[in-house]
């Protein structure tokens, strides 16, 4: 599958982490439905195990073979293309078979092994910049994937920049610089991420998401990341810096409003 051959925006959206197969339907159908009327290539995003939690006592996800059949749930009976990250190089064969687009997590984009595996599986491969990394490194990863001779397409993600403890922040330069490396998706959850602000989790700022999205669609992107729940008070992964559900539908119509200015 092509993510960016038609123009159109694309939106990676859904919950942080796969839950109960109805919770992860539901958001499915609103987000299809808020996606069908609209210029949007949406993606369905839910991470089959969160391998990065700040405590032990975290929920990580419902396991790879119970998360792969939610996903693929989702694929079959919404008809939309799924994503989900991978950890370790030896998870890529086994989650590729089961989902549309690979993406790896900002700590790990700098592992070779992993980008190499995914590249090969010739999905499509969202890599999330490190927060710890200049915009323009990234072009050694964009390097390694079409080393492989097979890749699909990679497109790289901005999620905010390391800045003192237990904060981020997003440098919009950041957004020209990587697009001339390859696509640039803009993740406006994980942007206002306070990494494990509350100790046993990361906290986060919902809401400066609108803001720094409208500002992303403004320098110009071409996708949008949004980890998204019914009621983020009760997702199990994330909750703090989430969208709404019910507010997503006019967020995405200011993001085209820019996008077409």
């Amino acid at each position: 599958m092509s993510l960016f051959a038609d123009g159109k925006l694309l939106l990676v959206a859904g919950p942080c982490v796969v839950e109960a197969q109805d919770v992860v339907f539901r958001i499915a159908e609103r987000l299809a439905a808020a996606c069908a009327s609209r210029p949007i290539r949406l993606v369905f995003k839910a991470s089959w195990d969160k391998a990065n939690r700040s405590s032990i006592r975290s929920f990580r996800g419902p396991g790879m073979e119970a998360a792969l059949e939610v996903l693929q749930g989702v694929r079959r009976r919404f008809g939309l293309p799924v994503n989900t990250d991978v950890h370790e190089s030896d998870q890529v064969s086994w989650v590729a078979d089961a989902v549309d687009v690979l993406q790896v997590p900002a700590f790990l984009c700098r592992q070779t092994d992993l980008l190499l595996a995914c590249a090969a599986s010739g999905k499509p491969v969202l890599v999330k910049k490190g927060q710890f990394l200049a915009p323009e490194e990234m072009g050694n990863v964009v390097e390694k994937i079409r080393s492989v001779e097979r890749h699909g397409e990679v497109a790289l993600v901005e999620r905010g920049t390391t800045f003192g403890y237990h904060n981020l922040v997003v440098d919009f330069r950041s957004l020209p610089i990587m697009r001339k490396l390859a696509p640039v998706v803009f993740d406006g959850t994980h942007s206002v991420q306070r990494p494990g602000g509350l100790g046993h989790a990361s906290g986060g700022d919902a809401s400066m998401i609108p803001y720094l999205v409208r500002a992303a669609a403004a320098v110009g992107v071409d996708g949008i990341f949004l980890e998204t729940h019914e009621d983020p008070s009760k997702a199990l992964s994330d909750g703090p810096n989430m969208v709404p559900l019910d507010r997503l539908p006019a967020l995405l119509d200011q993001v085209l409003a820019l996008r077409a200015v």
